[in-house]
């Protein structure tokens, strides 16, 4: 199928171009043509987490699916939003650290504290045991949804937090792979990142819907947690 892409602003310039003629195959989602076109036009990597999308002059959303024909828009947040990134996704690709730390970073940023959680191959905490593989799932637009409230309590607690990203991995992971990253930047390292940091992956745990069965040598279950949500872990509660 062919689409045309419309770059505007700062991904203009690092596109180098205003538009693009783009054949994809057919199926092929938001999430995917932004992996591709960060491969195709590497100064674009960086920016690419935190551009917007719209189909058809329409917001379009990671698991959105493109037609042929469809026209697709790329461009930042709009004029007059927060000046204070924040990104937040669940995804079935790799975790890019360095790409998510530059869409994070201000001209005012001295600071980043990122905790990356991955896939254990041997777990010797508990019931030592081994693992082949996790399997994580999440109910998307809800999680989403939870990560934003996270990054909303981390400033809330954190005034000086200028960027937080909060990304999960979904899908089949093997040992090695990590599978979160929460990242929080500020002017200092004094200013709280450590601590921000730390709650985001707790509260992550506590309220965004993610899953994981875990896969091993003997079988295969669930993992559960044990925290019940209360009626205060709302947003704008």
């Amino acid at each position: 199928m062919h689409i045309t892409i419309l770059f505007f602003a700062t991904l203009k310039e690092k596109a180098g171009r205003p538009r693009l003629p783009l054949e994809l195959d057919d199926g092929q989602t938001v999430a995917e043509l932004k992996t591709r076109l960060a491969a195709e036009i590497p100064a674009l990597a960086p920016h690419l987490p935190t551009a917007l999308v719209s189909i058809n002059q329409e917001f379009a959303f990671a698991t959105d699916t493109l037609k042929d024909g469809d026209e697709v828009a790329l461009f930042p947040p709009v004029s007059g939003g927060s000046t204070q990134p924040t990104v937040f996704k669940i995804t079935n690709d790799p975790i890019d650290l360095d790409a998510l730390v530059a869409s994070i970073t201000l001209p005012s940023t001295g600071a980043a504290c990122v905790f990356t959680g991955m896939v254990r191959g041997v777990t010797k905490r508990g019931e030592a045991h081994e693992t082949v593989r996790l399997e994580y799932e999440a109910y998307v637009p809800m999680a989403e949804a939870k990560m934003k409230q996270v990054a909303d309590e981390i400033r809330a607690r954190w005034p000086m937090v200028e960027g937080v990203a909060i990304v999960q991995r979904i899908g089949p992971l093997a040992p090695g792979t990590p599978t979160v990253l929460i990242a929080c930047s500020a002017a200092h390292r004094d200013t709280g990142v450590f601590e921000a940091a730390r709650y985001g992956i707790d509260r992550l745990k506590e309220i965004v819907p993610v899953w994981k069965k875990e896969i091993g040598p003997n079988g295969e279950e669930w993992v559960e947690g044990e925290y019940v949500p209360k009626p205060d872990d709302k947003a704008n509660s």
